[in-house]
């Protein structure tokens, strides 16, 4: 193959192949690093792809290393090790960051604000870092007057804040369990427009509002609202168990808050949602932003590219 025709390839995909050579098994591989197993065997063949090379032969019994694979190994790790040396010196430079930074989310329990919060702990030991719950007024707001120093949401985001993405999720309709379209696998938007949507406060950034109402749809028809002027996730899907309309959701809504009364229905041809780290503009550079941006900007690139929502789903073990 010609080099000019080559690509660098990432050390994310050089760890996660030096983990499939020892455990030569994709299943196994792919819970070690907490991902999902389709997401893990993506950036394997992202990596030949990278080389030119195959690197592992596969077939449903055994997973076993190419020639070129095992050539490989050993300048592999010899770069992994660069690059854990490097961070090593990074860190020793960054831990002196102290203080304190303020972390947002309008559901604190989301398992990626643990994984985010013990990944800056452990580089910034002495940085305190406080977790605090925002509702959807909030969110923006606490961001642009300094309430808060970054908050964990959902795009779209009001001017004036940055954002780091984090991972790609398709979007579900959270609906009443005895409605005819709860037994459905999927539904449409066309198929939701009789149905109202639980209206949120009228502080919520309207942009936001809109968004996670797909208003209009897309035949250009408003959506009608109900008269709730909902301010939380759960005080909102509270108001769909008791028959009042209708949510629309992340897809990860159905592991991480399945709740009596309801159920999560994906819908086909809402656009999907992003996740993001967001802080704001003026803030950038303030230590414990910094601090949050690099440990997120970590965590989001295995997910890189990948419409695969178990960035904010996943627990140590699956």
């Amino acid at each position: 193959m010609d080099q000019a025709g080559l690509s660098d390839p990432s050390v994310h995909q050089l760890r996660l192949f030096l983990v499939l050579a020892e455990e030569l098994h994709f299943g196994r591989a792919a819970r070690r690093v907490y991902i999902s197993q389709p997401a893990f065997s993506r950036q394997i063949r992202r990596l030949e792809e990278h080389l030119g090379a195959v690197l592992v032969e596969r077939s449903t019994r055994r997973v076993q290393l190419t020639a070129a694979g095992e050539a490989l190994l050993p300048p592999m790790r010899s770069l992994v090790e660069a690059a854990d040396e490097l961070q090593r010196g990074v860190l020793t430079q960054v831990r002196a960051v102290t203080g304190q930074v303020v972390l947002g989310c309008y559901i604190t329990a989301l398992p990626v604000i643990t994984e985010l919060v013990a990944l800056v702990r452990r580089r910034h030991p002495r940085l305190d870092v406080e977790l605090r719950e925002v509702d959807f007024v909030e969110q923006a707001g606490a961001l642009l007057d300094g309430r808060v120093d970054a908050v964990l949401c959902y795009e779209p985001v009001p001017p004036g804040v940055q954002t780091l993405r984090l991972g790609i999720e398709p979007r579900a309709v959270c609906i009443r369990d005895d409605h005819p379209l709860a037994a459905r696998t999927s539904v449409t938007l066309a198929e939701l427009a009789d149905l109202p949507v639980v209206g949120l406060a009228p502080g919520v950034h309207r942009e936001w509002r809109d968004f996670w109402a797909a208003d209009p749809r897309p035949d250009g028809a408003p959506v009608t609202y109900t008269s709730h002027g909902a301010t939380t996730f759960e005080s909102s899907i509270s108001a769909v168990s008791q028959g009042h309309g209708i949510r629309l959701v992340s897809s990860a809504c159905r592991e991480l808050f399945p709740r009596p009364g309801i159920r999560y229905v994906d819908v086909a041809d809402a656009p999907t949602c992003t996740a993001v780290l967001a802080w704001a503009a003026a803030r950038r550079d303030t230590p414990g932003v910094a601090a949050l941006r690099r440990a997120a900007d970590g965590m989001a690139e295995g997910a890189a590219g990948d419409p695969d929502p178990r960035w904010c789903t996943r627990r140590p073990g699956e």
